[in-house]
């Protein structure tokens, strides 16, 4: 069982920046490739990020290349996005999702997820 708990959303003017964090629980944390997802009001939730175990591996959607990070610390069991140039259009609710490596991923698809995160609200005003 793995927990997930995000963290570092809120209320920033565009332009700006925020740094999410996702705290996972259990020991196995860098044996999952984790990813972050985002949803909207009204809309679908959309893939942003992804990491694989190593770190190597970074997948981000094309809305947000250039402007957002993702990163793994595995000793502290804990994935960030770091989020820059901020757009109106990035508001939603995000996600992080656990997938298990010994397992086919498709980092961009939810149901490839096995844990997901209560999520955490970021609003970006114009």
């Amino acid at each position: 069982q793995v927990q997930l708990v995000e963290s570092g959303g809120g209320l920033v003017q565009a332009g700006g920046s925020l740094r999410l964090s996702c705290a996972a629980s259990g020991r196995t944390f860098s044996t999952w490739n984790m990813g972050w997802f985002r949803q909207a009001p009204g809309k679908e939730r959309e893939f942003v990020a992804a990491i694989s175990v190593s770190g190597s591996f970074t997948p981000y959607a094309d809305s947000v290349k250039g402007r957002f990070t993702i990163s793994r610390d595995n000793a502290k069991n804990t994935v960030y996005l770091q989020m820059n140039s901020l757009k109106p259009e990035d508001t939603a609710v995000y996600y992080c999702a656990a997938h298990f490596s010994s397992h086919p991923w498709g980092p961009m698809t939810p149901s490839g997820y096995k844990y997901w995160g209560q999520g955490t609200q970021v609003t970006v005003a114009s």
